[in-house]
């Protein structure tokens, strides 16, 4: 198909999210009272002042051992947010809701109608040959392997996940995972009975977004970490802050510790193995994000030189017509589902 000359990216253009969690709470029990709501208490944020040491890299000039010493007489002093486990509690929960909302790629504000309607044909063009089939089972995959949990995951020696269906507040399915036999770098069922349940719940998902139904999932996960030990919330971004206060605050809800919604999102969203491959490895999967940035190592896999992050592929779909690979074709559109503003820069 030719190009189309005439056609420009909309300077006004936004999408709304259409996985939308809810932020997450952190209650304290014993493994084996998994099955007693009741029995759990919220867990507190509380203040722990501790008294460090010099280590951090030293410049040249400051490598003698005169001013070493003299630094090392002055304690690193700080005080910051812990959450621990009551000692008599072993087991962390976490529990969170998640809509998913229907109308995927579609804008909610364009400013351009013929813009808008090449790229209405070409979601329902992706709709029509695809589905949400393969982005639903990733999505399942990664709520069922409790990958939202990230660093409370790490260590625990046992990690279950139930997830509900909820229907006007009361459960009309529910799926339960064993989260560590689930991988977090690749998408591939640990069983049968697993890939049966992660089917069930994808088409869900599926469902959702497709907008055939309204659809509201409960996730509860249960991480058995051992008792009195530390767990971690969201650290809050503290902005302005002053001197003498404190050198880490945690997220949390009306006095319980919490996880921020934007980092279940993140979490549930770390689906894309379709960027381009390193030769020094697999990285695994990356969130969806238009230039593929992972902040941990602060660098971006989907570089726009290469043609391969999120606004090259879509103008190229609908300005060009070149319609991309099937896998990149995924990833624009789960980037239309994260949502964002893509307007063109003026």
């Amino acid at each position: 198909m030719a190009k189309n000359d005439t056609l420009k990216t909309a300077s006004v253009l936004a999408f709304e999210r259409k996985l939308d969690p809810s932020d997450a709470l952190m209650y304290a029990g014993r493994w084996e009272q998994r099955d007693s709501a009741d029995t759990w208490q919220p867990i507190a944020i509380r203040e722990k002042s501790v008294r460090g040491t010099i280590s951090n890299r030293l410049k040249a000039k400051d490598q003698d051992p005169t001013k070493l010493d003299a630094a090392i007489e002055n304690p690193n002093l700080q005080t910051v947010d812990v959450a621990t486990l009551p000692h008599d509690a072993d087991t962390l929960m976490t529990r969170f809701t998640l809509r998913v909302l229907g109308g995927a790629g579609k804008p909610s504000a364009c400013n351009n109608a013929d813009y808008q309607d090449k790229l209405n044909a070409t979601v329902e063009g992706y709709i029509a040959s695809y589905g949400f089939s393969e982005l639903a089972k990733r999505y399942a995959h990664n709520l069922a392997n409790a990958r939202f949990l990230w660093r409370n995951r790490m260590g625990a020696e046992v990690v279950e996940v139930r997830i509900r269906l909820l229907e006007q507040g009361s459960a009309v399915s529910e799926w339960t995972f064993n989260s560590i036999e689930l991988s977090l770098r690749n998408f591939t069922p640990s069983s049968d009975a697993t890939r049966a349940d992660l089917e069930a719940l994808a088409g869900h998902i599926n469902n959702g977004l497709s907008g055939e139904r309204y659809v509201l999932l409960e996730v509860i996960a249960y991480a058995r970490v051992g008792a009195g030990q530390e767990v971690f919330p969201s650290q809050e971004l503290v902005l302005d802050r002053g001197r003498g206060d404190k050198s880490k605050t945690l997220y949390q809800v009306e006095g319980i510790a919490g996880m921020h919604s934007q980092k279940l999102g993140n979490a549930i969203r770390t689906i894309d193995t379709w960027y381009p491959q390193e030769a020094d490895g697999d990285l695994g999967p990356i969130a969806v994000e238009p230039y593929g940035s992972v902040t941990t190592e602060g660098k971006a896999y989907r570089q726009p030189k290469q043609k391969m992050d999120f606004y090259n592929l879509l103008d190229n779909w609908l300005l060009k017509d070149k319609v991309p690979e099937v896998e990149q074709q995924h990833f624009v559109m789960a980037t239309l589902i994260r949502g964002g503003v893509f307007g063109d820069a003026g």
